[in-house]
């Protein structure tokens, strides 16, 4: 039961990462237009 805290804050910060890292990630992405025109292009 001590460790219940520890585990959960363990959870958070992997949480955390994953989303920051995925943010970067989609950040860099938008930036270039080509990719965003092939989205267009992809949806419609």
């Amino acid at each position: 039961m001590d460790y219940t805290i520890y585990i959960i804050l363990g959870a958070l910060v992997v949480v955390y990462f994953a989303v920051f890292f995925k943010n970067k990630r989609g950040q860099k992405r938008r930036k270039s237009r080509s990719f965003m025109e092939g989205k267009k292009r992809h949806n419609s």
